[in-house]
């Protein structure tokens, strides 16, 4: 019989692990009743009027939009453009930006005479490029996505740089001694090494994406969330704005959940390697 049952003490690996549990789950509960806590206040804020229902519209407003854009059948039309192009300027942006990273760690002289550039162009407001990137790629689709591109491009190729050159010093001299190549340093120590800044980059580039697909879709676009933003403050159809902001953030909730989900998969792969 074990130990615990004998002196009728719980086992501290299984105390432990409930705690783990129920801490889990007590941060669930709070985070619902937060939403549900801001949700009550704002609808109950704008019917008593203290919150002007015009300019800050409220939850059963916000749904009566929902279900009007449902039935003419826009909303999944302008939530598909805006997804669209954030997936590909998210997916562009991550892919090159991790290889031109690679590049410049491959070549460490290289990446000193790039480094002044790639600070520059990340202090840079891209919002300022928009009429370049409109006069190059036509006012389309394109646009937007070189827009996307170039908010999160910099980004990730300074953050998984950054990562790359910081792997342990010590095991990189220690690969070196025993005949390492760069290419065997690279794969077996310095990219597992940086799964979880590649993930990072990842979450980051989430916002960014959306960024540049909102800021794009601002400057031309006839479709998407953005769209709905700008018309919808053109004609002072706040309700309208508001409902977009949120479809907004659940999309950009629901992508973040994905890659927390990415995340939780690779430490699972390659934490238990």
């Amino acid at each position: 019989m074990d130990k615990s049952r004998k002196t009728g003490k719980k086992d501290p690996r299984s105390e432990y692990l409930h705690k783990l549990k129920t801490g889990k789950i007590r941060i669930h509960v709070l985070r619902i009743a937060i939403l549900i806590l801001f949700i009550t206040l704002w609808e109950v804020l704008t019917a008593s009027g203290i919150l002007n229902p015009f300019i800050f519209s409220s939850p059963s407003r916000v749904l009566a939009t929902l279900d009007d854009l449902s039935v003419s059948g826009d909303l999944w039309r302008h939530i598909g453009t805006s997804v669209l192009e954030t997936i590909i300027g998210f997916l562009s942006g991550t892919i090159l930006g991790i290889a031109v990273a690679v590049l410049l760690w491959w070549s460490p002289s290289v990446s000193k005479v790039l480094d002044p550039y790639l600070v520059v162009l990340n202090a840079l407001p891209k919002t300022a490029l928009g009429p370049i990137f409109i006069v190059c790629m036509g006012t389309d689709t394109g646009a937007i996505i070189v827009m996307t591109l170039a908010i999160s491009l910099i980004v990730t190729i300074l953050n998984v740089l950054n990562g790359f050159n910081h792997t342990d010093v010590e095991k990189v001299k220690l690969m070196k001694m025993f005949g390492a190549s760069r290419l065997q340093i690279f794969r077996k120590l310095v990219m597992p090494a940086n799964l979880s800044t590649i993930v990072s980059v990842l979450k980051i580039n989430i916002g960014l994406s959306w960024v540049g697909v909102i800021t794009g879709e601002f400057l031309v676009s006839k479709a998407g969330l953005g769209y709905l933003i700008v018309y919808g403050s053109q004609v002072f159809k706040m309700d309208l704005v508001i409902t977009s902001v949120v479809v907004l953030a659940i999309c950009a909730m629901i992508m973040h959940a994905g890659i927390v989900l990415l995340e939780k998969a690779t430490r699972k792969r390659f934490g238990a390697a």
